[in-house]
């Protein structure tokens, strides 16, 4: 399994904004401090944390998302209709573009960066259809 783990300022508003994409949180491990979103079943999960308990987990200072990138996120998706309809949520639902989309022919993609600056990926994938490397 792997747990992402992001510092988020208002779980309320991060919990909004992923339902409004289609994604669940499992309820276990969810409380005042943290909430966690689950990705992929039983294998990928990111851990929603507000920034007083996230900082209880390292001593180095939490990334300002407004000037600073921390890390960038790539979700796969099953079409290039998905990756349009994921884009166009997070952007409807309070994210902003993190950039221009990416269309290679068997690859496209689309960024965004959710409401606390995280940047997310979606990149759909026609692996048949790659270059061989």
């Amino acid at each position: 399994m792997i747990f992402v783990n992001l510092p988020v300022q208002s779980l309320q508003r991060s919990t909004d904004f992923w339902s409004a994409l289609g994604f669940s949180f499992n309820p276990q491990f969810t409380d005042e401090n943290a909430t966690c979103l689950v990705i992929d079943e039983d294998h990928i999960y990111a851990m929603l944390l507000v920034p007083d308990f996230f900082q209880t987990f390292t001593s180095r200072q939490i990334a300002d998302t407004a000037t600073t990138i921390e890390s960038m996120i790539a979700l796969s998706a099953e079409s290039r209709e998905a990756v349009d309809t994921m884009a166009d949520a997070a952007l409807a639902n309070g994210g902003s573009p993190a950039g221009d989309a990416q269309d290679f022919g068997y690859m496209y993609g689309r960024s965004f960066l959710d409401p606390d600056g995280h940047h997310w990926d979606v990149t759909w994938m026609d692996l048949n259809a790659a270059p061989a490397g």
